[in-house]
């Protein structure tokens, strides 16, 4: 080989190894945003809001869900952090906000509670038929011993707390008190109780015929359901004074104090938290969920306009 062959050489493979370095300090460039969110918002932020965001803004998403109560209290007690946190319900963010990790949260969503049921299950003809006209008694089918329902836990996740307060308010709007307790065999039912992250994936896989479901996260799995009127669904804010606070009740928290659950409207809320490590990545994932391409986003997965202002 030539002196000149062998420089030429030389000069090629310092060339691939400053473009390797260069490509290298690109990708470790990019800004990580982690968002935490309500449990049933798992299928919208992994596969639709997550991913265009981080194509959009050259960064990478880092997503995770649970129930939103615990997952406000994780974050509260500082065992997790995070750039954004997405809640169902202020009261996940009031937690935030006492322990003064949150300023203030924009709504950014909104929904309603339904019964989602397995198509392929014991009883989905008459799931089916009761949703193709829900003023039906669609409850007389939850009542049957045999079917399998199920919810989330209660102390953890306000969908848990929803349920709740959907079958107390159908009781009282269809004049059946014994409603609630003959569908969820009481406030905490072992046999109902799941992880809501896994809710839904255990009614896809046949393991339970039915479950509660915000409406939202039931379409974006492909799932049927079962809609239920304004009166019961907790979804418009203007029967919140009159009609929905007439639901409630009391449970005791992982430390054994007794705590009144009461009702709030089904919105989504989302805040940038104090000790986020990324805030301004936080900000502009905020930004993007309430631009007119991430609303249109939400709404192809089966998410309404966000409701009300900021908490």
């Amino acid at each position: 080989m030539s002196q000149l062959s062998f420089r030429m050489l030389r000069y090629k493979s310092l060339a691939l190894a400053t473009a390797a370095m260069v490509l290298s300090c690109g990708v470790q460039a990019a800004e990580n945003v982690h968002v935490t969110y309500a449990g049933s918002m798992g299928v919208v932020m992994d596969k639709v809001l997550g991913p265009a965001f981080a194509k959009q803004n050259d960064v990478h998403f880092q997503g995770q869900g649970q129930g939103a109560y615990g997952m406000a209290h994780l974050l509260a007690s500082k065992k997790i952090v995070a750039d954004v946190f997405v809640s169902i319900t202020p009261g996940p963010i009031e937690i935030l906000q006492k322990a003064g990790l949150v300023d203030h949260a924009v709504p950014v969503a909104s929904t309603s509670m339904v019964i989602a049921y397995n198509p392929k299950g014991k009883y989905a003809k008459q799931f089916a038929q009761a949703a193709k006209n829900p003023n039906d008694a669609w409850w007389t089918v939850l009542e049957k011993p045999d079917v399998r329902f199920g919810r989330s836990d209660p102390k953890t996740d306000p969908q848990g707390r929803n349920i709740i307060f959907t079958m107390q308010l159908a009781g009282l709007y269809y004049h059946h008190p014994k409603m609630a307790d003959k569908v969820l065999g009481g406030i905490q039912n072992p046999k109902q109780v799941f992880t809501e992250g896994g809710l839904l994936t255990r009614l896809e896989a046949g393991q339970i015929d039915a479950s509660s479901g915000y409406e939202a996260s039931v379409k974006s799995a492909g799932l049927p359901f079962i809609s239920l009127p304004d009166q019961i669904n907790l979804s418009n804010p203007d029967m919140s004074a009159k009609w929905y606070s007439k639901a409630g009740f009391s449970i005791k928290d992982a430390k054994g104090k007794v705590e009144h659950m009461s009702t709030q409207p089904l919105v989504y809320y989302a805040a940038v938290l104090k000790n986020a490590p990324e805030p301004k990545e936080g900000e502009a994932f905020i930004k993007f969920m309430q631009s007119h391409q991430g609303l249109m986003l939400l709404e192809k997965s089966g998410y309404s306009a966000p409701k009300g202002g900021k908490i």
